[in-house]
């Protein structure tokens, strides 16, 4: 099977035919290859008690057609590793570290060997490789700042080599910290935004990027694997004052981000103007009523073994970015 163009939420296969499992995924371009890496959620199937098989990767010359390098970062048969699959292990995002020439993969992780699913348990783990295509070897796993840490994104200036982690503080709030040099932990340096203390308000899932000087950072409700309407924020610098800009999805009328969650912002290199949303269409329909934060253990739990991607580009209205729907789209359309 060949692709010319991106669908969102249609079925992805790889070139192989097989579904992409690259889920809450981000893009990183080496040696002119993009490469596609997320969670592997094949055996993630409701009542199975899998959460996850690893980081696995993808590699494409176009951005349609994705051929399937394997598992970079592996699930480990140990309960007591966080890597385990009944373990919660989401969103791993990679930077590379030019001076030590190395890929540093950040993982979010939570629960325990007692409680492998317990969402309130949250932290980091920080995995190392000298190739893109791994294997990552899992180095630590701690609480940055001594927090409670949730979803995040890496983020690093590419002018002076300086790296950034935001994450949400679980539920409360988010946090910029600076890392350090070698990019596998943080400084002590950090701020916090967005202080809103309670799901579903609270923000989470932060997705950040830049563009003609000014900084800008997407994130979502707290809803577990249910859609919710998205919000960005935009900044002049790393650690705010951040500027809330409003629901970039435009004309959406379901107000639950095209019913996906964005995992990160990909700018493509070879493209003045092109950014790309990545998303994740996990669960379709928020359940109603949801109000308190004892429902999240509830929103968590589902078969995300063949959820979809929502890929969209980012366009720019008076400097606000928004998102309209596509059905189809391709990156030759754009400058």
């Amino acid at each position: 099977m060949s692709y010319h163009s991106i669908r969102p939420a249609a079925p992805w296969m790889d070139t192989d035919g097989k579904p992409i499992q690259a889920h809450g995924g981000s893009i990183i371009f080496v040696n002119n290859i993009f490469y596609w890496y997320g969670e592997d959620k094949a055996r993630a199937v409701s009542g199975t008690g899998i959460w996850h098989d690893g980081v696995r990767l993808y590699s494409s010359k176009d951005l349609y057609n994705w051929t399937n390098e394997g598992t970079i970062c592996f699930a480990s048969e140990n309960s007591e590793n966080p890597m385990h699959p009944s373990r919660i292990m989401d969103r791993p995002h990679i930077l590379y570290n030019n001076k030590n020439r190395q890929f540093v993969m950040w993982l979010k992780f939570a629960g325990s060997k007692e409680n492998p699913q317990n969402w309130q348990k949250q932290y980091m783990g920080v995995a190392v490789s000298s190739t893109i295509t791994g294997p990552f070897t899992l180095i630590k796993t701690f609480h940055p700042l001594d927090m409670n840490s949730g979803d995040f994104d890496l983020v690093k200036n590419e002018s002076d080599g300086k790296a950034y982690i935001y994450f949400d503080r679980v539920h409360s709030e988010i946090v910029c910290a600076d890392l350090t040099a070698d990019y596998t932990d943080v400084t002590g340096h950090y701020s916090s935004h967005f202080p809103l203390f309670r799901p579903p308000i609270a923000r989470e899932a932060p997705a950040f990027f830049s563009h003609n000087d000014m900084l800008y950072l997407f994130t979502s409700g707290t809803t577990g694997y249910f859609p919710n309407q998205s919000e960005v924020a935009c900044s002049p610098m790393y650690h705010g004052p951040w500027t809330v800009l409003g629901d970039p999805h435009v004309n959406d009328i379901s107000k639950s981000s095209f019913c996906s969650q964005i995992s990160s912002v990909f700018k493509h290199p070879k493209k003045k103007n092109l950014y790309i949303a990545l998303a994740d269409r996990w669960l379709m329909d928020l359940p109603e009523g949801f109000i308190e934060a004892e429902d999240m253990q509830s929103l968590t739990k589902g078969d995300t073994s063949t959820a979809g991607y929502v890929w969209l580009p980012i366009e720019f209205d008076n400097g606000k970015p928004i998102i309209h729907w596509y059905d189809e789209w391709k990156t030759e359309d754009f400058e």
